[in-house]
């Protein structure tokens, strides 16, 4: 902080300092000559790995796009599903602001702070979007957004609906981001998805978007942002509330969901051992295979 900080200046403040050592030029002068010289206000990109001393180049981070769309084609042609997962934003249960607008003749009233002792609880949606039916599945927690909470979430999806959807399936495709309770380094994630695969005796293969990409998985743009829109506005004071507003979720383009709720307490900090790793059918890809694979069901 010793020095001036022309950076984080505005314009007319950076004119006004030129003035001062005897260059007199207007603020649109200056956004004019910034520009000019390849400036533009830049906010900070979440694109470094945490932990991870040689992120993705931007060649691996296009090589995992184009590989991606490849094992959904793949999946698609042999009538096995593709899900995208992940989940959205936690929420206050309670009589708290809701961003976003609607048409109402007064506003709605809502507490003046956000304190978390004033809610009833905080709503964990985990959601799942078909990409071949154009379809969601949202699970509530009303815990912790764990590893365990993620797969149980996506085993209940198939209870309900992917068994009957794709009786003949044999492998799946799972779309996720790489971090969160479905990180790629997830120990647990991997585990549990094993136990899937071994009860259900399919193959679950695995693809993580890079580090900063999340918003390029399906389940944002096509799930999620269609249920923030639905509830814009709109206090969200109870958990079935919340259900109401993801089930009455639609689009022109034929989206609907499909939401329950999970009232499981789900403990944070689970460790699986080297030994339970050992057991388990991980097979890695060729490519990027830190960010790609697959798990066998177990041969009995």
């Amino acid at each position: 902080m010793k020095s001036l900080k022309w950076t984080r200046k505005s314009l007319n403040k950076i004119a006004s300092e030129l003035k001062t050592i005897g260059i007199i030029v207007s603020s649109n002068t200056v956004g004019r000559l910034l520009k000019a010289m390849g400036y533009s206000l830049r906010i900070n990109l979440k694109t470094i790995e945490s932990g991870n001393a040689n992120p993705p180049t931007p060649e691996a981070r296009n090589q995992q796009f184009e590989y991606i769309e490849n094992q959904r084609e793949e999946h698609e042609a042999s009538g096995n599903p593709t899900i995208s997962v992940d989940t959205k934003k936690r929420e206050l249960v309670g009589n708290f602001k809701n961003n976003g607008s609607s048409w109402r003749r007064d506003p709605i009233h809502v507490k003046d702070h956000d304190f978390p002792s004033d809610a009833i609880g905080k709503a964990t949606p985990y959601g799942i979007y078909d990409t071949q039916q154009n379809h969601g599945f949202v699970t509530l927690g009303v815990s912790s957004d764990t590893p365990r909470f993620a797969t149980d979430a996506i085993e209940t999806w198939w209870l309900h609906e992917g068994i009957n959807q794709y009786a003949n399936a044999n492998q799946i495709l799972i779309l996720a981001d790489s971090g969160g309770s479905n990180s790629s380094r997830s120990r647990v994630w991997k585990m549990r998805l094993q136990e899937f695969a071994n009860r259900f005796n399919v193959e679950v293969n695995v693809c993580h978007y890079p580090p900063g990409a999340s918003k390029w998985n399906p389940i944002e743009h096509r799930l999620f942002s269609e249920i923030s829109k639905n509830w814009a506005g709109q206090p969200l004071e109870s958990f079935q509330m919340i259900l109401n507003y993801i089930r009455t979720t639609k689009t022109n383009k034929g989206l609907d969901v499909t939401a329950v709720i999970n009232r499981k307490k789900y403990c944070t900090g689970e460790k699986v051992s080297n030994h339970h790793m050992a057991t388990i059918n991980l097979m890695k890809h060729d490519i990027l295979p830190q960010w790609n694979y697959s798990l066998s069901p177990a041969k009995l």
